[in-house]
């Protein structure tokens, strides 16, 4: 059951694989004192689970935790229970009809955005849901042909925030050749563009090559001489008040970022958002970066959804060890990136 709360108040969260830690971090990150006083989570999932986690922690000694009896929980039962660390097909079928209902609950009854827990792809596949993730399924849940994801995240150090968005995703990487058009890195630059928009009104972009120095003119790989520096060159045409760079050699493409991660002095010269073409090639330097605080975001959806850039930890699940901060990060950027 849903309150009467205003809809802009609402944020959704989708609590993950029961197995993990999604339900640890989602109430150890509501107890922070950092989020909005006027935000209304709304949790999916089991509220038996959720009361198992807070009892659990309670006794451990964590004192930073949200009490379930004080949330709004649309309650999806697990009978029986699964107990944190043991994943299996019945976990991911959990954590995929949680996710199924939050989008319902957000198309249905209204919300500013949704977040949501980590999920095991592989324990999706066991219960016989084939996708390649989160992001695919909520496309499809929203009756899109397209969605994005990109990662964004804000220094601790500096204030700067670092925006990565990826051309491909959840493939393979003989198959990214393949996958990447001109059509598609058009079209990921165009969404890259109106994200950063967001923070500055002419963002500066750089899109990472595909080959090892950038194909070094056809030397080591041909992508870049056929195609996507035409295709640049024809972008910037384009708008000309953007300043774009690139292909950069990906080996260095992100080192102004990290500059300007750690240091105030080098903001100006740090691009407002890099295209990375394939998924590790963004995901290493972000992760390296800032993996408590990076947040993953899906755009192009109908609604904003946000995710923690880290995974289940089955492997520390129902220990009391997650820490929240990626949680906190994606509820936050939830809410400010939803803004209306």
């Amino acid at each position: 059951m849903t309150s009467s709360y205003d809809a802009n108040q609402r944020l959704v969260i989708s609590l993950g694989d029961p197995a993990g830690i999604g339900m640890e971090v989602v109430l150890k990150a509501l107890a922070s004192p950092d989020l909005p006083a006027t935000m209304r989570p709304l949790l999916v999932g089991c509220r038996r689970c959720l009361n198992a986690t807070y009892t659990h922690l309670k006794s451990q000694g964590c004192t930073t935790v949200a009490d379930p009896d004080r949330l709004e929980v649309l309650d999806q039962p697990l009978n029986p229970l699964i107990t944190p660390g043991t994943p299996s097909a019945f976990s991911g079928a959990a954590s995929f009809q949680w996710l199924t209902e939050s989008v319902r609950c957000l198309t249905d009854s209204g919300g500013r955005a949704l977040v949501t827990a980590p999920i095991a792809k592989h324990l999706w596949h066991a219960a016989g849901h084939s996708y390649p993730g989160q992001t695919e399924r909520l496309a499809e849940l929203a009756h899109q042909t397209r969605s994005s994801m990109l990662f964004t995240a804000v220094s601790p150090q500096t204030g700067w925030r670092l925006n990565t968005l990826l051309a491909t995703t959840h493939i393979s990487l003989k198959e990214v050749p393949a996958a990447l058009t001109p059509e598609l890195v058009e079209h990921k630059l165009n969404v890259l563009l109106n994200f950063c928009r967001r923070f500055s009104s002419k963002p500066r972009l750089t899109v990472a090559g595909l080959n090892p120095h950038a194909g070094e003119e056809g030397k080591i790989g041909e992508e870049e001489a056929e195609w996507l520096s035409p295709l640049l060159r024809k972008w910037k045409a384009a708008h000309p008040d953007i300043r774009l760079d690139g292909p950069l050699p990906p080996d260095t493409c992100w080192i102004q970022a990290a500059q300007a991660w750690n240091h105030h002095s080098c903001h100006e010269k740090a691009p407002n958002g890099i295209l990375a073409l394939y998924h590790d090639q963004g995901l290493i330097p972000v992760k390296l970066l800032a993996f408590d605080a990076a947040v993953n975001t899906t755009l192009e959806l109908p609604f904003l959804r946000t995710s923690p850039d880290h995974g289940t930890g089955f492997d520390i699940a129902g220990q009391g060890l997650a820490r929240p901060d990626s949680m906190i990060a994606a509820i936050q950027a939830a809410w400010e990136l939803s803004e209306t």
